[in-house]
């Protein structure tokens, strides 16, 4: 199977190697042409990597793996070149300044795309790229589905068709891993960050569960199963953004549960969700 995998940091880079480890021919389109560095592991030498996005016109899928700021961007740009192939949308994260979700970013800037879906979990790019057993959900249409368990072989898979619900999952881990951190630092003790965390987390459930995503799939990898990874680790850019946030330190580079929790209020806000958990978070925070 041919895939194109649309984006070249640490996760695309992360999924292409799995997806060529699988049996998979690769191309992966790279704004600037490098690929992710993990401690010089080398590219397979049947792996392509350009610039051009017109390569990609003939691949079987697309996972696209850029960014939640340049989602919309990206897209844009590859639609000349799409040619009805599945998409697998491998970000997390709400966009900025509109709070939409990837799929319905998808849905605006490619309405052709009749076959789509969410791959979300616990994933750290490093390991997956190491070969470290990692499960994920994938979500989406069935279509969608066959083509990731083919391209994704390597990688243990929940299957589902609650897209919205895997989306939400991702961005709500995002943030309250972001609480995570805050609360690591400027709780009163073990007792005040659980009661922080459990309630957080249910109020992302409550704004998924209005918008339509089942329960089960915030019990599942893409929802406990990344909650704990990321709420719990160190390694977790949210959780140390957080724990930099309360030591008034300055937050580096791209944090998406920052656009998670200012996201999430606003769209709780739109479908009548109380959720005064994250508001006052973000409040304590001074992310508003």
């Amino acid at each position: 199977m041919k895939v194109g995998v649309l984006g070249a940091g640490a996760w695309g880079s992360a999924l292409s190697l799995l997806a060529a480890r699988g049996g998979c021919a690769v191309t992966v389109w790279s704004y600037n042409n490098e690929f992710g560095d993990f401690h010089g592991m080398p590219i397979p030498s049947d792996m392509r990597l350009t610039g051009n996005m017109a390569d990609l016109a003939d691949m079987d899928a697309w996972l696209v793996v850029t960014p939640a700021a340049f989602f919309r961007q990206t897209i844009v740009t590859a639609r000349p070149h799409y040619k009805n192939q599945p998409v697998l949308i491998c970000t997390k994260g709400l966009e900025s300044g509109t709070n939409r979700f990837m799929s319905e970013i998808l849905a605006a800037e490619l309405p052709q795309c009749a076959d789509y879906g969410v791959l979300s979990g616990p994933q750290f790019a490093g390991e997956v790229a190491h070969n470290v057993p990692t499960g994920s959900t994938l979500a989406g249409t069935p279509r969608t589905r066959a083509m990731g368990r083919e391209i994704l072989s390597q990688m243990y898979l929940e299957e589902s068709a609650d897209v919205i619900g895997a989306e939400i999952c991702g961005v709500g881990k995002n943030a309250v891993a972001l609480i995570c951190g805050y609360t690591s630092v400027t709780a009163g003790g073990e007792n005040e960050r659980a009661m922080l965390f459990t309630r957080a987390w249910g109020e992302v459930v409550r704004v998924g569960q209005t918008m339509g995503a089942g329960l089960d799939t915030f019990l599942g990898l893409c929802g406990v199963g990344d909650l704990f990874l990321s709420a719990t680790s160190s390694t977790s850019r949210n959780f140390s953004a957080g724990v930099a946030i309360a030591h008034d330190q300055p937050v580096t580079g791209t944090v998406e549960g920052i656009f998670a929790l200012r996201g999430l209020i606003r769209r709780a806000a739109d479908i009548h969700v109380d959720v005064p958990v994250l508001r006052d978070m973000c409040a304590r925070m001074n992310l508003e």
